[in-house]
């Protein structure tokens, strides 16, 4: 089956290609819109924590496409790529199926790399995705039922260790998040949560190494010792083998062995290997776009996210950037089509936010001011949820996070352990509360200054929805 050659053809659902294909709808786009994923569901990649800790619900952060897509014209098409004919203006997918195009979007994302280390790719768990945060949770609570059954110390101690390959962002927030979560589960069956050991393994000595987050390295340091249970560190080590239950390493030039029920890998991604077959120029992988995400020999095709890369205003590869080309693409697209011509995409980074834990996390605001803890906590979920890819679906989904917050609903009695006792749960809730208010009384008195200073963070359409400004 062959689609119309007016078709504007969207490879990859993450956040660059379906903010893409949204707004191209939402712009009234009078073209076929056909957006092209493997999988069933859309991963909001930066709550997966909270989607493996419960914090979240699946509804809220793993939700399907078709649902998310269905008041809108773009034609949702399940299905994995194949390949990539930009001379032909076609495209190829598993099912035989061809789609040809007159404009294209490559927004495949990036795979989890290995770097040949033998047995990663068997024995550890990545993180990149809903399905991934569900099976590793599932793993996680076979393990702890596993080791409440055994007698043997060694092979208790063997289940109720976890290894973080990789001291990026992800491993950060997943080692703090286990830090707080396994105890809890582990005391819920009976267990003692001291036996827990959580380890995050870094080649160098530093964390968050070259990472757009790097400022925030002593706050991140400090979480990671002060959660229920404090993480182990392991750097300076190589990572040479995984073992069913273990990881080989180099430190000091010896060869250690840990011995881990669970094993996570977050230490690296690499680009779509399609791409890499492409008659274009790339970067590792990544795309050369111009300043308007165009490829230079194919005008009609446009790229972003992990996919894309432009030399003079090299971008992070993070949700907020993506987010942000993908609204920009949509912009283009229209713009050709009307005979215009496509402007460079101004990308506004306006911080970085980090989970640290249950109930915690820190916001950089325009990197220059740190909100850590619950407030933290509060403002990332809030930023994050803002960007969830439709109207109807993120006002109902946010309205429930803020009660959820604000009344502790859906919290089992075990999170008490955090020291959230019913006194100091009142005390974050009025918290909570204030920081409600606050921009409340904001809008009110600098209604334009409010609008334009915090609209990227959400709060100003949270609170338009939840309390509208007096007519």
């Amino acid at each position: 089956m062959q689609q119309a050659s007016q078709a504007t053809v969207i490879l990859g659902g993450g956040f660059a290609g379906l903010f893409t294909a949204l707004h191209l709808s939402q712009r009234k786009y009078t073209h076929p819109i056909v957006l092209i994923e493997q999988r069933d569901r859309f991963s909001f990649k930066p709550l997966l924590y909270e989607l493996l800790s419960g914090e979240l619900h699946s509804a809220q952060v793993y939700p399907r496409y078709n649902e998310l897509l269905a008041s809108s014209s773009v034609t949702f098409v399940q299905d994995t790529v194949k390949s990539i004919h930009l001379e032909q203006s076609q495209v190829t997918v598993a099912s035989g199926r061809i789609f040809n195009y007159r404009n294209l979007v490559l927004a495949l994302g990036s795979k989890t790399t290995y770097f040949n280390t033998p047995g990663a790719a068997e024995y550890t768990m990545p993180f990149t995705s809903g399905e991934q945060a569900i099976a590793l949770r599932k793993h996680l609570r076979h393990r702890l039922h596993q080791a409440i059954q055994t007698s043997d110390p060694a092979r208790r101690r063997l289940l109720l260790t976890v290894a973080i390959i990789g001291a990026g962002p992800a491993g950060i927030e997943l080692a703090c998040t286990l830090a707080d979560l396994l105890p809890i589960w582990y005391d819920e069956l009976g267990g003692d949560a001291a036996e827990i050991r959580v380890v995050l393994i870094n080649r160098s000595k530093e964390i968050l190494k070259g990472d757009v987050n790097s400022h925030l390295r002593c706050t991140a340091q400090r979480a990671l010792k002060g959660r229920i249970i404090p993480v182990d560190f392991l750097f300076d080590a190589a990572v040479s083998k995984i073992q069913a239950d273990g990881v080989e390493y180099q430190q000091n030039n010896k060869t250690q062995i840990l011995q881990a029920g669970t094993i996570a890998w977050t230490a690296g991604t690499t680009a779509n290997p399609l791409l890499m077959n492409l008659p274009v120029a790339n970067n590792r992988g990544r795309l050369l776009v111009t300043p308007t995400l165009q490829l230079p020999d194919f005008p009609e095709v446009f790229a972003a996210g992990d996919c894309a890369a432009d030399r003079d205003d090299p971008q992070p590869p993070t949700a907020q950037v993506a987010y942000q080309q993908g609204i920009a693409i949509a912009q283009n697209i229209q713009r050709q089509r009307e005979g215009k011509s496509p402007i460079p995409v101004e990308i506004k980074m306006r911080g970085t936010l980090m989970k640290l834990g249950l109930n915690e996390g820190v916001a950089n605001l325009f990197n220059k001011v740190q909100i850590p803890g619950q407030p933290g906590h509060l403002i990332r979920e809030a930023t994050y949820l803002q960007l969830l890819p439709n109207a109807a679906h993120n006002r109902k989904i946010t309205t429930e996070w803020l009660t959820d917050e604000l009344f502790q609903r859906h919290r089992p009695a075990s999170y008490m352990q955090l020291g959230q006792t019913p006194w100091l749960s009142g005390v974050a809730t009025l918290a909570a509360g204030v920081i409600f208010a606050t921009p409340l009384v904001w809008r009110a008195a600098q209604p334009t200054q409010f609008q334009q200073n915090l609209h990227w963070t959400g709060v100003p359409t949270l609170l338009n929805q939840l309390a509208p400004p007096p007519q």
